[in-house]
């Protein structure tokens, strides 16, 4: 049924997207078909506003991208901010760590501190960090986040394949890592493994919310220009 609206032959409606031009071809049935197409003046125009948004959108992109990556890029563990205050801290005695640290880890010597107030409380203990392909993080503000006196581990198993036992553990950072319990004299999966008592010494004196240092000695003193 029609509309009650007619238009006049050869001109048809204006399609959205720009003006169209109505050019009557009569078919073999006598009917008129339509054929549409675009104004030459408009498409070149249409076409240089793609490219000039195109450009306008990659540039932008490259000066947004640019800088965030070149940051990305300069934020290792000893150049980041947070490292650049640890170095403007003065060291624990005896230890590579700053006096704001509650627990010390150097990962060169595998050894450990308890520090309270800028002095040492116990320590120097013997542990075990990440082997190969398994790294233990370097990092200047980790942060205790939780404690489970009796864990046992997701991924390792003991001989008779029951998980294996991470005693006192006390996790730091992501990824589970936490000092726990076990035999120092083999490296870990990135956990930072002790003696039995030293991990419960660790275990009941940390607190959530406790800053921890995983560092490498020799960097640390190289950063302050002092001797390693």
């Amino acid at each position: 049924m029609g509309t009650g609206k007619r238009h006049a032959q050869g001109t048809r409606p204006a399609i959205s997207g720009g003006p169209v031009i109505g050019i009557g071809a009569t078919s073999g049935s006598g009917r008129h078909r339509w054929e549409s197409t675009r104004s030459p003046g408009r498409r070149p125009r249409r076409g240089l506003t793609i490219a000039l948004a195109g450009a306008a959108v990659t540039t932008t992109v490259g000066l947004l991208a640019g800088p965030a990556l070149a940051d990305a890029a300069s934020d290792s563990p000893e150049s980041s901010q947070v490292a650049r205050e640890t170095h403007a801290e003065a060291l624990v005695p005896g230890t590579p760590c700053s006096v704001s640290a509650r627990a010390c880890v150097d990962l060169e010597s595998q050894r450990a501190w308890l520090i309270r107030d800028g002095k040492v409380t116990r320590g120097p203990m013997t542990i075990s960090s990440g082997g190969e392909g398994r790294a233990t993080p370097v990092g200047h503000s980790f942060r205790v986040y939780r404690k489970d006196r009796d864990h046992v581990s997701g991924e390792s198993r003991t001989a008779d394949g029951r998980p294996a036992p991470m005693p006192f553990s006390t996790f730091f950072a992501d990824g589970g890592i936490a000092f726990h319990g076990g035999d120092p004299s083999r490296s870990s999966a990135g956990c930072i493994r002790m003696k039995a008592a030293d991990a419960e010494a660790v275990f009941d004196d940390l607190q959530k919310g406790d800053k921890v240092q995983v560092v490498n000695g020799s960097q640390e003193r190289a950063a302050r220009g002092e001797p390693s």
